[in-house]
């Protein structure tokens, strides 16, 4: 089981709600990077759009590493788009858990009237 399930079984519908709307609009689109891969591969476009900034300026230097690691990429940006996803959805749901754990420390600190 992944450590992102793992992470979403303990939160409560609302917290579920809200780290879901924050991950969808830090997500990485598929489409965006096929289509930065499409008009600017040989720049390494598609990889300063995942983050990748090294790689993105190896290709930009390089012209696409002659063109060959352009072709290359266009059968792993996909599966490096679902990664950086993955890591996005992973830093908002620890963030959602410190919050928790911040609120929870925050109730059992505060005295009773």
């Amino acid at each position: 089981m992944s450590t992102n399930l793992l992470l979403k079984q303990g939160l409560t519908a609302q917290q579920l709600a809200i780290s879901e709307s924050e991950f969808q609009k830090k997500a990485k689109s598929k489409t965006t990077a096929y289509l930065f891969w499409f008009f600017l591969g040989a720049l390494g476009g598609h990889r300063f759009y995942v983050g990748d900034k090294g790689k993105g300026f190896l290709l930009l230097f390089t012209l696409g590493g002659l063109i060959i690691g352009t072709f290359i990429d266009l059968f792993f940006i996909g599966k490096r788009v679902e990664e950086i996803n993955e890591q996005i959805e992973l830093q908002i749901l620890q963030k959602v858990q410190i919050a928790i754990g911040n609120t929870q420390q925050v109730a059992a600190t505060t005295p009773n009237e």
